[in-house]
């Protein structure tokens, strides 16, 4: 008997090792690749992880907070996006471009329209009389499930922006597979942080 009680000890402190250390990765990952995206692209020269309860910024706060918090987060992201898509526009105006042409432009379109449709479908999480005859629990369940589409399509968007020939030009063979391996490695442990914490309820429900 207390040897099973060690070796369940063991594998949660082992569980949670795990799950902090893929929430650092991540981290890591989404703050360097920004900022080697946007060192790449700088003129003259070439939200989820709040609510984790491993590897959470914030994760001394109360619910509320971080709900806030991953709201004003959530906004900026919005903003950045829509600004990009204005700079783009803009750009491609001033060079007599076509809009549009490519798979990673229309993506990137549906992208930013999914991105700002799904930050006002969150309003009622925050407002919840707004969302009559609907359980806040339910509520929270479409809004997750809608948001990990949502970041799977801005990571299938970032992936194809990869391949366009301006990237491909700038870098070399294996800065092109590091560059693509870290929005896959984040997509999937958000994936992962999404599907199990639900499931981790299911379990508890049954």
């Amino acid at each position: 008997m207390a040897v099973n009680i060690l070796e369940s000890e063991s594998e949660a402190r082992i569980y949670g090792f795990t799950r902090r250390a893929s929430a650092v990765l991540t981290h890591f990952l989404c703050i360097v690749f920004s900022l080697f995206i946007a060192l790449m692209a700088r003129p003259g020269s070439k939200a989820v992880l709040i609510f984790s309860p491993h590897g959470s910024l914030i994760k001394g706060f109360s619910h509320k907070i971080k709900g806030r918090v991953h709201w004003i987060l959530q906004c900026l992201c919005v903003s950045c996006a829509v600004l990009g898509l204005a700079a783009i526009f803009y750009n491609k105006h001033l060079n007599s471009k076509p809009h549009f042409t490519s798979w990673h432009g229309l993506l990137g379109l549906l992208t930013v329209c999914v991105v700002a449709l799904q930050s006002l479908v969150a309003v009622p999480l925050i407002y919840h009389s707004l969302a009559k005859g609907w359980s806040l629990a339910k509520l929270k369940r479409y809004h997750a499930a809608s948001g990990l589409i949502t970041y799977l399509l801005g990571s299938m968007s970032l992936l194809l922006g990869l391949c366009s020939a301006w990237f491909t030009a700038s870098v070399k063979d294996y800065t092109w597979y590091l560059s693509a391996l870290c929005p896959a490695l984040c997509a999937l442990m958000i994936m992962n942080q999404v599907t199990s914490a639900y499931m981790a309820k299911k379990r508890l429900k049954a």
